[in-house]
């Protein structure tokens, strides 16, 4: 897997945002990624050093439509503890 396909975008929430004052940023990531490969992505993308990775899988969702259940698909989430002093700006101030 190209390290450019690992991440697909940053979450963007109210818990993530106070997350953020501790030096970790959330993004939703490839299904088949591991640690070691969102650590790398993240690391070259935006030029920082990754101390701590935490993946997590969330399921679906089951929500009813027109009488039926349907399930959203799972996904993964990682959560990247950047060194003290490091920043993502492209996150910073949503």
């Amino acid at each position: 897997m190209h390290l450019y396909e690992v991440l697909r975008r940053p979450l963007v929430t109210e818990k993530n945002a106070a997350l953020q004052a501790q030096g970790k940023y959330a993004f939703e990531v490839a299904g088949e990624a591991n640690k070691e490969q969102v650590k790398q992505a993240v690391q070259k993308a935006f030029n920082v050093t990754v101390t701590k990775v935490n993946v997590i899988t969330v399921p679906g969702k089951g929500r009813m439509m027109r009488g039926r259940v349907v399930i959203s698909p799972p996904w993964k989430k990682a959560v990247v503890t950047l060194k003290p002093g490091d920043k993502i700006e492209i996150v910073e101030g949503v």
